[in-house]
């Protein structure tokens, strides 16, 4: 895996980087993916969601339904090599696509009692308890780019955007930061 730059990010309260990712896109049947990465990775197996637009979360990695056959795996770095053991030994009879896609996008947190609201400054998402509990993920639009938008808490979203819109992303949402200050 190549090594990854920083992207500069516009700095306010509430925004963090989130730590160093690897980032697979994984797709297939659910239920052919899932029964071959239970066993895959011992004791807690690789996840796969089964729900649409929920996100299950193990020890070595994250699945994020993305669609009825896609998932995006999110790796801390020191569980890539575990990951990608369990991945080639998990799916060497499913039929399958996976994509390490860990150089195109960069993520972030937003977090605090105005994370809602600075992401709803250009989100068009529901983004209340109801309609976007802790643990729903989707990718959606903030103003013009192309996001995925984690729930990890009651004040915690994860955003994982394409690394040449970082700048633009957080300069929107920083924009916002001032305008509710």
């Amino acid at each position: 895996m190549a090594e990854r730059r920083a992207v500069e990010l516009e700095q306010f309260a509430g925004l963090q980087p989130a730590p160093s990712l690897a980032r697979f896109s994984l797709r297939g049947d659910l239920t052919e993916l899932a029964n071959g990465l239970a066993n895959a990775l011992a004791p807690s197996g690789v996840p796969v969601s089964r729900a649409a637009c929920r996100a299950v979360e193990a020890d070595v990695c994250a699945a994020l339904w993305l669609g009825p056959d896609e998932q995006l795996l999110l790796a801390p770095e020191q569980h890539v090599v575990q990951l990608t053991q369990a991945l080639k030994i998990g799916l060497a009879n499913v039929p399958h696509s996976l994509v390490d896609i860990s150089q195109r996008q960069t993520a972030f947190e937003v977090t605090g009692p105005t994370a809602r609201a600075l992401l709803n400054c250009g989100c068009p998402l529901d983004l209340s308890d109801e309609a976007f509990p802790v643990g729903m993920c989707t990718r959606t639009l903030l103003e013009k780019s192309e996001i995925v938008l984690w729930r990890r808490g009651a004040d915690r979203f994860h955003v994982e955007v394409w690394r040449s819109f970082a700048p633009y992303v957080t300069a929107l949402l920083a924009e916002a930061a001032r305008e509710l200050a």
